[in-house]
């Protein structure tokens, strides 16, 4: 294997958990989390989706093991400046070089990948190539996120433009798109997989463009931002990337074109109903499970999915003063609520959560592997991730 950039080393990185694996269909062998009330956001996950949330991390810890040396040996073969900066994204090392373990995200990705490469009835391992693509993808749109929205931190440490520079942050972005590129097109069927990755990125750019826009579009009037409009920025922003993460595996473990088609679907449904969640996290979530400060969103004044339901009610131009001012963002909270975007939010996801059980369940797919891909989509929504 490469070695890692500056002093990152495999033999620094804490082996993953690992645990035997479960007998049987998935379904069978999961244990049932605790039902939801009646409200939480969590409720929105359909029972057949949600059937062993409490297997899920080690699923993730089991798809990034698999994929750890693959991911280590591509980002080894970056130029030396630009892969540290890499490493750092992903939680490897310090600024300067030196063996860190910090949180590089939970392979959410990674784990879409490997889980649509076995659901297409292939070993884990042929979809390894599309979750390193997916993986320097997804990072790439954070490095750039993070300058876009002027985020200064992410996951407890700086963000990579704070710790090295704008410039060399959007360096290290394109270098890791670009080693995207090279990696899909290394495989065999490299060129139907770079299609589907085509796709996915130009609506993830188009779902990015949108959400820059919205911020500048008005609370009120003609020119507000529909529910119906953010809906489509959800999938493309969120859904497109989490859809082509399991499409890309299936088309690398020989899947037909109607299997990764649905698996694409699935996961772009998956993409906005995860997103609803969010936005409904965002205001009414408890911050010492989310770590969000409560009523961050509204603070902030972001046009979220429960705002913009409510803003096209009776009550949307108190609402919209609320906002445009900053002030009393509780008094904004209840309103939303009482005009019902909090309850037509959740509707929305749960709409959105059938749709994907509707789309796995148009085409064949291996059983276990299929359990434990529904199982991944259900924590997603019923879980900060």
């Amino acid at each position: 294997m490469t070695a890692l950039p500056m002093t990152v080393r495999a033999e620094h990185v804490a082996p993953a958990a690992r645990r035997p694996t479960p007998q049987g269909d998935t379904h069978d062998a999961c244990r049932t989390a605790r039902p939801a009330r009646e409200g939480e956001p969590h409720a929105i996950a359909a029972d057949a989706l949600a059937a062993g949330a409490d297997d899920i991390p080690w699923v993730l810890d089991r798809c990034r093991a698999l994929v750890r040396p693959s991911l280590e040996e591509a980002v080894g073969r970056l130029h030396p400046w630009v892969g540290e900066m890499a490493a750092y994204s992903f939680g490897w090392c310090e600024v300067g070089g030196a063996p860190a373990d910090a949180s590089g995200g939970k392979g959410v990705r990674q784990a879409l990948a490997v889980l649509g490469a076995e659901a297409a009835g292939a070993p884990g391992r042929a979809g390894v190539a599309a979750a390193v693509a997916v993986e320097l993808v997804h990072t790439f749109s954070l490095l750039h996120d993070d300058i876009m929205d002027g985020d200064g931190d992410r996951r407890g440490r700086p963000t990579v433009w704070k710790a090295y520079g704008t410039g060399p942050a959007v360096l290290a972005g394109d270098a890791l798109f670009a080693l995207a590129v090279e990696t899909l097109a290394a495989e065999p069927g490299g060129a139907r997989a770079m299609r589907t990755l085509s796709v996915a990125l130009g609506d993830l750019v188009r779902g990015q463009a949108d959400d820059l826009l919205f911020a500048d579009r008005p609370w009120t009037g003609p020119e507000r931002v529909r529910p119906d409009e953010y809906r489509a920025m959800a999938e493309h922003k969120t859904g497109a990337l989490l859809g082509c993460a399991a499409a890309l595996g299936a088309v690398l473990g020989g899947a037909g074109s109607e299997t990764a088609a649905a698996l694409d679907r699935a996961g772009r449904h998956l993409g906005v109903a995860f997103q609803i969640v969010d936005d409904v996290l965002g205001i009414w979530g408890d911050p010492g499970v989310t770590g969000k400060p409560v009523h961050g969103d509204l603070r902030e004044r972001k046009k979220t999915f429960p705002v913009l339901v409510a803003l096209g009610s009776p009550r949307g131009g108190r609402i919209a003063d609320l906002l445009e001012s900053g002030d009393a963002p509780e008094t904004a909270a209840t309103l939303i609520e009482e005009a019902g975007g909090r309850s037509a939010a959740l509707t929305e996801a749960r709409r959105h959560i059938t749709a994907v059980e509707t789309a796995l369940a148009g085409v064949p797919l291996a059983a276990g592997a299929a359990g434990e891909l529904r199982s991944l989509l259900g924590y997603l929504v019923r879980r900060d991730v």
